[in-house]
C-alpha cells in the first residue's frame, strides 16, 4: 500500500512496483521499482509529471520545499504532480551493486535489463496499476533516451514530452557518437588551458609522479594516468572548468587533494550501473565493442594532458578497484548486440506534443545529432541555446521547464 507523507509545503506518497525484471518473461524473476509522487497540498488532482533522471543508475532526487530542491520542482507542481521515478537498479528500487555469487555470463543476463527500453516498460507498468491515462515525461540527459523511447514504444501513454540535454541520436552507430564527443571534448580542453596555463604544469607535474610510484586514493586504489585524466567529464558542466582548476591548483600531496580528486572521478563503486551500461545507452541496434577506446583520436595519445569526458574505457573495471567484479560481464556486454531503442517512421508520425532544451555546446549529448532528432518529429519544439551547460536544469530549472512548457503548448 502507498505511504503518505507530509514535508514542509509538500505532500509525497511512496510507492512501491512489483514488476518483471524482463518484461519479454512476466512471469519471470520480480524486481521493485520506487517512485514517489510529490504535490501541492491542494494539488493532487493535478495531471502527472514524471521525472526520468540522467544517468544511466542514478536515482531521483529527494524533493524539498524549503529551499526547493530540485530547482525545478516549484514550475512543475505549478501545473501538474511530480512522479519521482528511481529507476530500476537504482535509489529504493532492487539495487543493482557488483552481482556477488554469479557468473560473468549470469551478470551479463541481468545486466542487458537496465537500459532505457527497460525503463520505459517499467514506467508503462505503473501508468497502468495507478489508472493513469495518460502523462507527461521530462527527461533530462539519459532520461530524455528513455523519453525517445517512450515515443517509440508507447506514445498513446503520453501527453507530453520535455527534453534537457537528452535528445538522443536515432539510428547513428555509437562510433559517431563518441567521435563526436571527443572532437567536443577537444574544443573544451583548449578552452580550459586558454584560461588557465598554468595547469598544463600542474597537471604534468601530477603525471610525472604517477610514473615514479603514484599515488593511492583514500579507497586505497593506485591512482593511474588514465583514471586521473577522467576527471575532464567536469569540463560539460556549469561551474566544472573552475572547479577543476580550484582542485588542480592544491598541494597533491594533502589528503584533501586525494579525497577531492577521488569525487571528481566519474566512475565508481556507488553507482555501477553509470560505467557498465554506458555505452550500451548509445546503442540503437549495434554492439559497441568498447567504441571509446577504439575511436579515441590521436590527440590523446600525443598529448597526456588533455582530459577525457563521459567516456568508458576497458581499463575502467581494473583501475576502479570497486567495479573489477563486473570487468569479464563488461567484456560481454561489449559484445552484446543490443535490439534498436527508436524507430524512426514511429517518431516521423508522433503526435504528442514534445520540446527540447539542446545546450549547443554539449560534449556529452551532441547538438547536431539533437538537431536531426528533432527534425525527425513533426511536434517537436527544439530551444538550441548557448546559455546552459548539460546540468541547466540544475542550474536554472524553472526558467528552462518553463519555455519548455511554453514550447510545447505554442505558447512560446
Amino acid at each position: 500500500m502507498p505511504t503518505t507523507l507530509h514535508a514542509t509545503g509538500l505532500t509525497l506518497i511512496e510507492h512501491e512496483f512489483r514488476v518483471p525484471l524482463d518484461h519479454g518473461r512476466p512471469d519471470g524473476e520480480l524486481i521493485t521499482v520506487f517512485a514517489r509522487e510529490v504535490a501541492d497540498p491542494d494539488g493532487r488532482d493535478r495531471p502527472f509529471l514524471v521525472y526520468l533522471q540522467g544517468g544511466p543508475g542514478q536515482e531521483a532526487p529527494g524533493p524539498t520545499r524549503a529551499p526547493t530542491s530540485p530547482g525545478w520542482l516549484d514550475r512543475a507542481l505549478a501545473d501538474y504532480r511530480v512522479l519521482m521515478l528511481d529507476q530500476r537498479g537504482t535509489g529504493r528500487s532492487s539495487p543493482v551493486g557488483t552481482l556477488p555469487g554469479m557468473t560473468a555470463q549470469q551478470q551479463t543476463d541481468y545486466l542487458i535489463h537496465f537500459r532505457a527500453d527497460a525503463i520505459v516498460a517499467d514506467a508503462e507498468w505503473i501508468r497502468t496499476a495507478l489508472g493513469v491515462e495518460s502523462w507527461s515525461v521530462l527527461g533530462q540527459s539519459f532520461g530524455g533516451f528513455c523519453a525517445l523511447h517512450y515515443l517509440t514504444r508507447a506514445p498513446d501513454g503520453l501527453r507530453e514530452a520535455f527534453f534537457t540535454g537528452g535528445l538522443p541520436p536515432v539510428g547513428r552507430h555509437v562510433d559517431d557518437v563518441y567521435r563526436a564527443t571527443y572532437a567536443t571534448m577537444l574544443e573544451r580542453n583548449r578552452r580550459y588551458y586558454r584560461q588557465y596555463p598554468g595547469d598544463r604544469d600542474r597537471v604534468r607535474a601530477i603525471l610525472e609522479r604517477l610514473d615514479t610510484g603514484g599515488m593511492l586514493l583514500p579507497n586505497g586504489d593506485a591512482l593511474t594516468a588514465r583514471r586521473f585524466r577522467q576527471i575532464g567529464n567536469a569540463l560539460g558542466r556549469a561551474g566544472g572548468a573552475e572547479a577543476l582548476h580550484y582542485l588542480l591548483e592544491r598541494d597533491p600531496s594533502s589528503p584533501g587533494f586525494l579525497h577531492d580528486l577521488a569525487d571528481a572521478m566519474p566512475f565508481s563503486g556507488r553507482n555501477p550501473l553509470y560505467a557498465v551500461i554506458h555505452e550500451a545507452s548509445y546503442s540503437d541496434g549495434c554492439a559497441t565493442r568498447w567504441s571509446a577506446e577504439r575511436v579515441r583520436p590521436p590527440e590523446f595519445d600525443a598529448d597526456p594532458t588533455l582530459f577525457t569526458g563521459e567516456h568508458v574505457f576497458p581499463w575502467t573495471f581494473t583501475d576502479y578497484g570497486e567495479l573489477a567484479p563486473l570487468r569479464e560481464a563488461a567484456d560481454l556486454l561489449a559484445e552484446h548486440v543490443w535490439p534498436r531503442l527508436y524507430d524512426a517512421d514511429t517518431l516521423r508520425r508522433c503526435t504528442v506534443p514534445c520540446a527540447a532544451a539542446i545546450y549547443a555546446e554539449d560534449p556529452y549529448v551532441d547538438r547536431a545529432f539533437s538537431e536531426e532528432t528533432a527534425r525527425l518529429i513533426p511536434t517537436m519544439r527544439p530551444w538550441l541555446t548557448n546559455e546552459y551547460e548539460h546540468n541547466g536544469l540544475r542550474a536554472d530549472g524553472d526558467r528552462i521547464l518553463d519555455r519548455l512548457i511554453a514550447l510545447a503548448r505554442g505558447r512560446a
